[in-house]
């Protein structure tokens, strides 16, 4: 009997395969740090199948299963671009959980497995014709669609929302009062920040360390936003360094000045950016893990922006894309 359901969570460095039976458990996790990126680097897809297969076959091997007992595999994020596997359109926004679950497409990739694959679309924004006069407005977005599509379900409540999806690049997403998503903003701080941290004059400043969620300190992390806000975030870096050479010898500290630093700008962005529409008083909803959890709700609390902030922690064994991928599997009838 086919109990089992494998989603794949394919993203920029990594690709994680999850096995769940039919009562919506996690058994076993399957990882490898392979993605999209050594794709973009090798100019093929050949590292991103093997790893794929391979993650596949252990997950089975793990629990003693074969294929004949895996009823649906579905996949979502960066695996659906143009260096994944399969290219699939994005849907245009608004698109929630009904036009997700009825653009899944189903395709088979022999060298990978011997089912099929069905692979839910990114979203993009709604845009056409894009020029220097109205670029700023698109956005797109492959894998937050479905993390968005868990946070709707646990938390709409028939009014508007705003969803926070930290990462390398931190992801804002719009949803409208039918529960639908309306618009994402995109921003790379996470990759400026593993810049900083690492790649410039501040690393010694910073100790080459991340805040880390025993060490956070939102007296420093404001700081670090306050001075980005007022003089810019390269001025605002450097003050970093002269803080330490003259002020705080303590790293940690000034760590979290850096990081208070590097997030102004999404703030910024939600505040006056087209992409996304902000109302007044909505719910915002941050995911994530802390410390960057927690450095969001400070800055947006400090700038008063929406009304009732809250976080979003995942069961361990419902990580929230996974679960918004099972969630669409479900409406769309294939499980």
């Amino acid at each position: 009997m086919k109990n089992y359901v494998i989603t794949i969570d394919g993203g920029t460095t990594n690709t994680r395969c999850i096995l769940w039976n039919n009562e919506n458990k996690k058994m076993a996790e399957e990882r490898r740090g392979v993605g999209v990126r050594n794709t973009a680097i090798d100019g093929n897809n050949q590292k991103l199948k093997a790893a794929l297969k391979e993650c596949l076959e252990n997950l089975l091997a793990a629990e003693h299963l074969g294929y004949d007992q895996v009823y649906r595999i579905i996949a979502s994020g960066m695996i659906t671009s143009d260096v994944g596997l399969v290219e699939i359109p994005h849907l245009i926004a608004p698109a929630g959980l009904e036009e997700l679950a009825r653009a899944v497409v189903p395709v088979k990739i022999e060298e990978i497995c011997p089912l099929p694959i069905y692979f839910i679309p990114g979203i993009k924004n709604a845009i056409a014709d894009i020029s220097l006069d109205n670029y700023e407005a698109m956005d797109i977005m492959r894998g937050e669609e479905v993390e968005s599509v868990a946070v709707i379900d646990r938390y709409f409540s028939g009014k508007p929302m705003l969803l926070v999806l930290p990462g390398s690049h931190n992801k804002f997403v719009s949803i409208n009062d039918k529960g639908k998503i309306e618009g994402c903003l995109t921003s790379i701080s996470g990759e400026i920040l593993a810049s900083i941290t690492n790649n410039t004059i501040l690393a010694k400043s910073v100790g080459r360390e991340y805040v880390e969620e025993k060490s956070y300190d939102r007296k420093w992390l404001l700081a670090g936003y306050q001075n980005a806000r007022k003089t810019g975030l390269g001025r605002a870096c450097f003050s970093g360094r002269i803080l330490n050479l003259f002020a705080e010898t303590d790293t940690k500290k000034i760590a979290n000045y850096i990081l208070g630093a590097s997030l102004q700008g999404d703030i910024e962005a939600i505040q006056n950016s087209d992409a996304i529409k902000i109302y007044e008083n909505m719910d915002i909803i941050v995911c994530g893990k802390n410390p960057l959890r927690q450095a969001l709700i400070d800055i947006l609390k400090f700038e008063g922006v929406g009304g009732k902030i809250r976080s979003f922690v995942s069961e361990e064994e419902n990580e929230a894309a996974a679960l918004g991928a099972y969630l669409v599997a479900l409406k769309s009838n294939i499980i």
